[in-house]
């Protein structure tokens, strides 16, 4: 008995290491963003190069994995996952570049991480989920954080363009969730990653060579910080993340992912010397703890 909750439990430690190694992953991509931006590289470039690097190395690991990954022969799924990516990742994606070129990045990641609170938010309007206490707490904390956040900010320091992109960003990952249940319930992780990467790369690719955005005269060092957001912040912290919630569970995953933003808060400031305020420091860890409240199992009342 003791072998068994020890092997558990030694599971369950290897499991949550992985998703927070994940959201640490998650948190640098600003950085190597910022870096990309300073040495030349645009958002359309940063973005077709990224996914066209993390890509190639995904479908590997899923050949790799594919005595353990099912692949649907619904061609129709397939082409859901893919339309997702052309659509909707692709789509958050540039949004959230864009706003990472014109505000901090410290910022930025609050508003992005109000997603959970506008999943669920939207999850009760759609029916989808009751309107727990617990829900609608979340809901209440969240939006006084993000206000905070905003305000502690300064309304002259802000850029409105960049909040733009960045509410963009966070309504579209957040619509994107919603439609993607159903496929994230017919696809493994794995591929599913891979297709909707994919589709990313197909629409990126093809309005960056339509529009001519597309430009590699960037500075050398450029190509690095690509690579690492490429491999770092997309392919390892997919593949981490999932590996992990395999372990642990989705609702203990997603509590651990919330490490994402003070990393990123820490990186920046290490960085590029972005720092926030007091007001902010409290709207934060408000965003933080509704995320948190959120994915908290809800309790169930026995008879």
């Amino acid at each position: 008995m003791r072998t068994i909750f020890g092997a558990q439990m030694t599971l369950m430690r290897t499991g949550a290491l992985l998703v927070l190694a994940s959201a640490v992953a998650f948190g640098m991509m600003p950085v190597f963003g910022k870096l990309s931006f300073e040495a030349g590289v645009g958002v359309a470039t940063l973005l077709f190069v990224r996914f066209a690097m993390a890509a190639p190395v995904l479908w590997g690991a899923v050949l790799v994995n594919r005595a353990r990954v099912t692949m649907p022969r619904d061609r129709g799924t397939l082409l859901r996952a893919l339309a997702l990516g052309a659509v909707g990742y692709s789509m958050q994606a540039g949004l959230y570049f864009l706003a990472l070129q014109h505000m901090d990045a410290s910022v930025l990641s609050m508003i992005l991480y109000s997603y959970p609170a506008l999943v669920t938010g939207a999850a009760i309007l759609l029916r989808r989920e009751s309107a727990s206490r617990q829900r609608l707490v979340a809901l209440v904390i969240a939006s006084g954080g993000l206000v905070l956040v905003l305000a502690g900010a300064g309304v002259g320091s802000l850029n409105l363009a960049g909040c733009a992109f960045g509410a963009g960003a966070a309504l579209t990952y957040a619509t994107y969730i919603l439609v993607s249940d159903g496929v994230t319930k017919a696809l493994d992780p794995l591929p599913l990653s891979a297709l909707v990467i994919t589709g990313a790369m197909l629409t990126l690719g093809l309005v960056g060579v339509a529009t001519g955005a597309l430009d590699f005269g960037f500075d050398a060092v450029g190509w690095l910080w690509i690579g690492l957001t490429a491999l770092v912040s997309t392919v390892a912290a997919v593949v981490l993340f999932f590996s992990g919630m395999s372990r642990v569970g989705p609702s203990t995953a997603a509590i651990l992912s919330t490490l994402e933003p003070p990393v990123t808060v820490c990186l920046v400031f290490l960085t590029f010397g972005e720092a926030l305020g007091a007001i902010q420091l409290v709207g934060a860890l408000a965003v933080i703890g509704a995320a948190v409240v959120v994915n908290l199992p809800s309790r169930v009342a026995t008879a």
